[in-house]
């Protein structure tokens, strides 16, 4: 078993980083939960479970900037249509700092959304279908 007096030393020498995409995806994975947010610019997800593509890469739509103990998040969203914006906002804002900071340590100084687009959930369920399609003629026989 390691003393407790070296390993605050080893700690005291060491340093825990974080590449910007795992920033990214905590705040993608995290988004998906959000009610009222349809789509982060192109990656999309919903609360209906048979329209979440498992191939869809949770950090599209979202950069960050990762210091040694601080982080800033911009992200592109769909709004759903009716829903109140800062309500979104603010609700995608406190989980997203909440699960970034309590899986790394690091503190959020801020959180940017851009709404791109607003539809219902009707358009963007049609968008995904149309996209489906066309990925499917695409594919080739092999």
């Amino acid at each position: 078993m390691v003393e407790q007096a070296h390993l605050d030393d080893v700690l005291a020498n060491s340093k825990l980083t974080f590449e910007d995409a795992v920033i990214a995806k905590i705040a993608g994975k995290t988004a998906q939960n959000i009610d009222g947010l349809l789509s982060m610019n192109g990656n999309f997800f919903s609360d209906i479970a048979d329209r979440f593509r498992t191939d869809s890469d949770p950090t599209k739509g979202i950069s960050v900037e990762v210091g040694e103990k601080q982080v800033a998040i911009d992200m592109t969203i769909i709004l759903e249509y009716g829903r109140n914006a800062r309500d979104v906002f603010e609700r995608l804002t406190s989980a997203v700092t909440e699960a970034v900071e309590s899986m790394t340590g690091l503190s959020v100084v801020e959180v940017n959304s851009h709404v791109s687009d607003v539809m219902t959930k009707k358009e963007w369920q049609q968008q995904g279908s149309n996209a489906k399609k066309s990925d499917n003629n695409d594919k080739r026989v092999q």
